[in-house]
């Protein structure tokens, strides 16, 4: 009987260290990533993919600011982050702007620093994620630096679609979804805004 309780309080151990040190398990819970993350995908993030943070640690003290070691998201990776205005909230978006970047979209075209992002069109691709059908455009963009990445167009009008120009602070990204037309990001200044690389 005390051998299976030391082994169950072992076993709790280990995952509690693997969960909050090297991966962690998350759930896509919106389309905002389709057609590269879709709805009830499980992904399991990489711990030390970028360093640690206070918000690596359980219950996240503000122990320390920054990353230990001091990594970078890449532009073009699928980060999960916290939420600037609420921490306890995790997104997952896509890196489209580092710091110092100017990003705008115009008719539905992304530029980043005043330079047109490639795409090529892939033709229809219907998307189930909230619960219809509706029929969409797929393009295939490549972003700076070649990361090449499918993303997903509904309309050219609209906010989202028709943008300021955003430049991003130091210390900062701008986190877009795959998804364009369907997703709450950076492009929401009072909502996600620009997002600390820190909560990554």
């Amino acid at each position: 009987m005390v051998d299976n309780v030391k082994t169950i309080i072992y076993a709790g151990l280990i995952a509690v260290l693997i969960r909050t040190f090297l991966f962690e398990p998350f759930f896509i819970p919106s389309g905002s990533m389709v057609p590269t993350l879709l709805v009830g995908d499980y992904v399991f993030v990489d711990k030390f993919a970028y360093g640690y943070s206070h918000f690596s640690l359980p219950f996240s003290p503000p122990l320390f600011s920054g990353r230990i070691p001091n990594w970078s998201p890449k532009r073009g990776d699928v980060v999960v982050f916290r939420l600037p205005r609420d921490t306890s909230v995790d997104y997952v978006k896509r890196v489209i702007g580092l710091p110092g970047d100017t990003i705008q979209v115009t008719q539905g075209q992304l530029y980043i620093n005043g330079q047109e992002v490639p795409r090529t069109d892939d033709g229809d691709y219907t998307d189930t994620s909230g619960g219809g059908p509706v029929v969409m455009r797929r393009y295939t963009e490549t972003l700076p630096g070649g990361k090449v990445h499918s993303i997903l167009k509904a309309t050219d009008q609209g906010f989202f679609n028709n943008t300021q120009v955003y430049t991003v602070p130091p210390g900062d990204m701008f986190m877009m979804g795959d998804s364009r037309d369907n997703s709450l990001d950076s492009r929401v200044l009072d909502d996600v805004g620009y997002v600390p690389i820190e909560n990554a």
